[in-house]
């Protein structure tokens, strides 16, 4: 399975707040992305910190969620721990205080991509010539666009639209949203924080992934069109491209 990341700071921004990692647990494939928020120090910590202890319980316990149902409740949890642990460093030092994260992982198991997703990072599935979106926004504007209160494109350009409304480590208690797609053999995975897709189109991103199929060259591309409008937010994204594997093996 062939699996490209890239995390850049942007044009204005001094820090990158967004942490990703991509590791495989057997023959299963794990991908990772946060975009921490809160200040310098606070955002990074908090986004690195939910990854790592994504990175740890998937080695831990992924051999155990042998069964799809099992592992939809590994990666729940496991997003529920990694936002108690968030907001008990939040309250642990007054820097820290209000620091909070976006989360999203994706396991790809046989023909099955599985995911739990707290925030506004995204997960697209480019199957033949077809892209969708397969997480949903965790933001004031994305629910007033699910009300018909704005339309997409007025959510595009709308002041509130950073605003959200789930996220880790500012409450005791969070829901992920997890479920599970099935992919095939050429499928391609994005997955990215709005650094990307908060400033190029999705039919530009569909289009870069349709025409290109080397994935380091779509991973340059598209950080060159988040930059090219403006940079204004760090930008993060891995790209995967499936390769069915069967069964699992200890190693």
């Amino acid at each position: 399975m062939k699996v490209v990341s890239v995390s850049d700071v942007g044009l204005v921004r001094a820090n990158n707040e967004d942490c990703l990692a991509t590791f495989s647990v057997g023959k299963d494939e794990c991908l990772v992305i946060a975009d921490g928020m809160g200040g310098h120090a606070a955002g990074e910590l908090a986004s690195k910190t939910a990854v790592e202890y994504v990175r740890q319980a998937m080695n831990d316990y992924l051999f155990d969620a042998d069964d799809p149902e099992k592992l939809e409740r590994l990666l729940s949890f496991t997003l529920e721990k990694a936002n108690v642990k968030v907001y008990l460093q939040s309250l642990g030092s007054f820097r820290y205080r209000g620091m909070g994260t976006t989360l999203t992982v994706a396991v790809i198991r046989e023909k099955n991509l599985y995911i739990s997703h707290i925030g506004d990072c995204r997960i697209y599935l480019l199957h033949g010539q077809q892209m969708r979106t397969l997480t949903h926004d965790h933001t004031l504007v994305q629910e007033m666009v699910d009300s018909g209160m704005i339309s997409q494109e007025e959510a595009r350009t709308h002041p509130k639209r950073h605003v959200l409304l789930r996220s880790l480590g500012v409450n005791e208690y969070v829901m992920p949203d997890t479920f599970s797609v099935e992919i095939a053999n050429g499928d391609v995975i994005l997955m990215c924080s709005d650094g990307l897709h908060g400033y190029v189109e999705d039919k530009t991103i569909r289009a870069v992934l349709r025409k290109h199929k080397n994935l380091d060259y779509c991973a340059q591309l598209l950080l060159d069109l988040a930059n090219g409008a403006g940079g204004q937010d760090n930008i993060s994204m891995i790209l995967a491209e499936c390769e069915i594997r069967k069964g699992k093996e200890k190693q």
